[in-house]
């Protein structure tokens, strides 16, 4: 806000004298926006009688003026009656109104009030009223407009969303009439903010074929030609060369860059874009300058052209560049647009190995990875896939857990009883990298040539780029995908609209992506599963978390076949088998179908239990004195919080930030930050930037929202997140985009320069690709990198009724522990969904409860607290001081999900976890019955090395969990509905 303030106060002291130009002013929070709207213009009467007319030049960029309501105030706050608006338009307006005393009155002029949820406001402005005036009051003007008052400076539209007139703006094409566009030269701390109209900032200035700027040796320097099209424009772009000095120094061309139709995109493509205008609309084109720090100090100059449907306008660029060297390229003053070259950004696309994972490794056509082996078949694709995790994930073992039952196959079915057959060829490994094994391969049959492109990466992701081509006309009765999975690595299924746990007998699935965000799904036990998804070259990552609707999968060609396409699972003689059928379809010579897909093959690695219980989150922002004395070690930062305000945008208080982690580090703490990508703060000073690549970044969609967002981006988005406290309103991003660019290079800067020990994803709109490249930045130099993932539960008509875990499952060999989330029923949902859906340990990852504080008993089942700090009740400073009394840190956790258990009770619905020491064993109980009920213990005492003769069985007191109590022989043991016990042996 400071910066805001600042700016608004600089560009004031260059206000025209022109009179038609009102003074624009912060009004510093001097009245109630959400009653009376977030602007006014200050108005003195000084006339005789009772009757004020006053004449305001507001020149707004808003549309339906004369539907909005006006509030006259004087400075008491008492209204005063509005008689009549005549001549309404955006440039002027006349009104009357009541004024019984000389003096200033206020006229609000975008009154509105908030509907629908607090956190998801509608912005309604308030309807105008009738107005009828009287002969009587019609009078001369006989009041001043003296300014216009905005509630604060970031909601100001000085200068660049103050509109130039009708008839400002036709002698502008009246003097270039003949042309196709004009260019506007502006510099970055002028944002271009309008598209359907100049900012009178530009009538004042005139045309110019010039710019000159200034820059230091390393900054990121960043200009905009604002293009105004006289006619519609089809493919701007501009043009460029080398900025040179006259002794002859030079900044090189591959320094400089048009943002709008150059980069490199989220995954390392190049990336080409067209920018069409349409007439009468103004293109922003942002240009970036990264001046080496070598560069000499000295007056650098160029020309640039624009250029479109023949035409082109050259501006001569002048850019001095002085002495001072900024170090860091200038990112630290991101209000001069410095970081705009951020979005073009390949930081951490190199493939290396993040721990804990370990380079892969080749033999014949056998890959090997952490805890997993990959075999490829003569025609490309998996010959078997194992993995060599034990039960209970918390070791390896020698013997491998194969997950195929025979390798996965293709039919192409040109009748029931006859297919293609086709013969392998050329199949070979072409690249060998640690992080990354990629081979290809080629069959043909007598109709049909497939071209298979496989790569497999470090943490056991599997891609697969399938070609079909037809080599003559052909029709197919079917086609099947076959994965035949060895039965005895089924035990559980989650995904295609079945909620995670033990797996049916027989699913059958269809596609319908306008209403369901579904086309994976993962089958295994908790040490060895797959999960695949079907796709083709068209795939497109949609929205998700409320918006999944708006934005829906594209139906893939292949697969889907219009709807005929679909997945059926059952058991098939002594494997599982998962066919993906196709329906009939017909290929044309030289048709090409692309039958994508992708493996994760799980576990992703162990768990790291010890990691579990000697990290304890507080998930508030609050004095690190009183939080680790409640015996937590990490703390997370959400947003709208004081050195956090704004969601996703980390980069404004971070001052305050780095103070705040400098002292929790000298305490032994660490500090995360609430930063993902999903939505982005209207805060981010780089928004009109963002604006000007059209729907790139931020998804297209039907505006409103709270009234920040209409009055500045008119249309064409999606309200986010909203924070009423702090009125920081969100935009939602469009998925896939540059912004993830931006937002590892973010992630970066916040390590080096603030500090933060990791970051607290809440839903995001990446995928892996970026989730590997902020783990690599935040795990840099031995950082800590803690990241959390937390969902609400996805399976609702909103976000298309996809399971969380599924959604996310390419994310989770990063993450360091789940938080699942609301919606999730820890009451009425059975033990394999708890196990499945929320306690990551199939993955490798372990987690915690968020929903109405979790089931504390149920939770320890899986190593699972809630979280501290989040609520009032979510309390878990018992349980931590339980796991010290008994020295949980390196345990040995043995699951009830593992035969190799040595508790057990015999009773089918409550549980026994065992969590095991050389000498005493910690036992939790947890009921999924529906009574209450008591149970007796089933002890292998060999397993637990201990001498039933010698221990003593006993519950310790533990607040709000349970009363101590001793257990001879762990017999006739009560458990209440719901609940459970902790239990010592020793």
């Amino acid at each position: 806000m400071k910066f805001w303030s600042f700016l608004l106060l600089s560009i004031l002291c260059q206000l025209s004298v022109d009179a038609q130009v009102l003074k624009y002013t912060d009004g510093n929070n001097a009245w109630n926006a959400d009653s009376l709207g977030n602007h006014r213009v200050v108005v003195h009467f000084n006339g005789t009688g009772k009757v004020a007319h006053v004449k305001i030049d507001w020149r707004r960029r808003d549309e339906h003026l004369e539907l909005k309501k006006v509030i006259i105030q004087d400075a008491t706050g008492k209204a005063f009656s509005v008689l009549s608006v005549e001549n309404f338009s955006r440039e002027s307006a006349d009104i009357y109104f009541e004024a019984p005393t000389k003096g200033k009155y206020f006229v609000y002029y975008m009154p509105y009030k908030n509907e629908g949820r607090s956190n998801y406001p509608k912005g309604v402005y308030l309807k105008a009223d009738n107005y009828t005036l009287n002969n009587a009051n019609k009078i001369a003007i006989n009041a001043t407009a003296l300014e216009i008052q905005s509630i604060d400076a970031f909601n100001s539209f000085y200068p660049m969303e103050v509109i130039a007139t009708a008839k400002e703006t036709a002698a502008v094409k009246s003097k270039n009439q003949s042309e196709a566009f004009i260019v506007f030269p502006e510099d970055r701390l002028f944002p271009i903010k309008m598209q359907n109209d100049l900012p009178y900032r530009w009538i004042q200035k005139g045309v110019s074929n010039t710019f000159s700027g200034s820059a230091k040796k390393g900054e990121n320097y960043a200009f905009q030609f604002g293009v105004y099209a006289l006619k519609d424009l089809k493919d701007v772009k501009v043009f460029f060369g080398d900025l040179k000095s006259s002794t002859g120094k030079i900044i090189s061309a591959k320094y400089i860059n048009c943002l709008n139709t150059n980069g490199i995109s989220y995954d390392n493509k190049p990336l080409t874009k067209t920018v069409n205008v349409a007439t009468g609309k103004v293109q922003a084109m942002w240009i970036t300058v990264d001046v080496p720090r070598t560069t000499s100090a000295g007056i650098y100059t160029g020309r640039f052209a624009v250029k479109s449907n023949g035409k082109s306008k050259n501006i001569d660029v002048k850019l001095t560049v002085g002495n001072d060297v900024l170090a860091d390229a200038g990112v630290g003053t991101p209000d001069k647009q410095t970081r705009l070259t951020w979005l073009n950004s390949a930081m951490a696309q190199a493939n290396t190995v993040v721990a804990p994972y370990t380079p892969l490794k080749v033999e014949g056509n056998v890959i090997s990875l952490l805890g997993r082996k990959f075999e490829i078949n003569a025609d490309g694709f998996p010959r078997q896939i194992q993995t060599f995790f034990n039960p209970e994930m918390t070791g390896y073992t020698e013997k491998p857990n194969n997950i195929l039952y025979e390798p996965i196959h293709f039919h192409f079915y040109n009748t029931s009883k006859i297919q293609e057959k086709f013969v392998n060829g050329n199949f070979q490994i072409t690249s060998k990298e640690a992080g990354m094994v990629k081979w290809t391969a080629t069959s043909t049959s007598e109709n049909l040539k497939m071209d298979i492109e496989g790569s497999l990466e470090f943490d056991g992701y599997v891609h697969y780029v399938v070609k079909v081509t037809a080599l003559k006309d052909i029709d197919f009765s079917n086609v099947d995908f076959h994965i035949p999975f060895e039965k005895g690595s089924t035990k559980y299924l989650m995904g295609l609209g079945e909620k995670g746990g033990l797996r049916p007998d027989t699913v059958k699935w269809k596609w319908d992506v306008a209403h369901k965000n579904q086309d994976a799904v993962w089958i295994g036990n908790v040490n060895a599963g797959l999960y695949y998804n079907l796709r083709d070259e068209h795939y497109l990552r949609p929205l998700n978390t409320n918006f999944y609707l708006q934005k829906p999968l594209f139906l893939p060609k292949s697969w889907g076949n219009d709807g005929k396409g679909g997945i059926q699972i059952n058991v098939k003689g002594s494997s599982m088998l998962a066919d993906n059928f196709t329906g009939a379809r017909t290929m044309k010579k030289d048709d090409e179908l692309y039958y994508n897909f992708n493996l994760l093959i799980t576990p992703f690695h162990l768990l790291d239990t010890d990691f579990q219980w000697s990290n304890r989150f507080y998930h508030k922002y609050g004095n690190l004195d009183s939080i680790k004395s409640a015996g937590a070690t990490v703390i997370n930062i959400h947003h709208a919080t004081p050195i956090n305000p704004w969601i996703n945008y980390p980069f404004i208080e971070w001052k305050k930030m780095k103070s705040y982690i400098d002292e929790a580090h000298s305490k032994g703490l660490k500090v995360k930050i609430y930063n993902t990508v999903r939505e982005l703060s209207n805060h981010a000073y780089e928004w009109p930037a963002l604006r000007s690549l059209g729907t790139e970044v931020y998804s297209p969609g039907k505006g409103g929202g709270f009234s920040w967002l209409q009055e500045h981006l008119d249309s064409n988005y999606i309200a986010a997140w909203f924070v009423p406290e702090i009125k920081d309103a969100a935009i939602i991003n469009s998925g896939m985009n540059r912004w993830h660019n931006y937002y590892v290079e973010g992630m970066n800067w916040l390590v080096k320069n603030v500090g933060i020990d990791g970051v607290y994803l809440d839903d995001v709109a990446f995928d892996r690709i970026t989730m590997k490249r902020i783990k690599r930045v935040l795990t840099q130099d031995n950082h800590p990198g803690i990241i959390d993932l937390h969902s609400a539960n996805q399976y609702n008509k909103n976000d298309g009724f996809n399971n969380s875990a599924i959604l996310y499952l390419e994310h989770f060999p990063y993450l360091n522990r789940l938080w699942f989330g609301e919606y999730f029923d820890y009451q009425k949902n059975n033990s394999d969904f708890f196990l499945t859906e929320i306690s990551g340990i199939p993955f490798g990852v372990m987690g915690e409860m968020l929903q109405d504080d979790g089931n504390p008993w149920r939770g320890m089942i899986y190593g699972m607290t809630s979280r501290l700090g989040w609520s009032e009740k979510s309390d878990p400073k018992p349980l931590w001081s339980a796991w010290d009394d008994f020295g949980i840190q390196g345990s040995e956790m043995i699951g009830c999900w593992s035969e190799n258990c040595p508790v057990k009770t015999d009773n089918r619905k409550v549980l026994a976890t065992v969590y095991k020491h050389k000498n005493k064993t910690m036992v939790a109980l947890a009921s999924w019955d529906e009574t209450d009920v008591k149970v007796n213990l089933i002890i292998d005492w060999g397993k637990l090395g201990l001498s039933a003769e010698k221990v003593k069985i006993s519950a310790p007191g533990i607040d709000k969990f349970q009363a101590a109590g001793n257990y001879l022989e762990g017999k006739s043991i009560p458990i209440e509905k719901g609940k459970g016990l902790i239990l010592i042996f020793e």
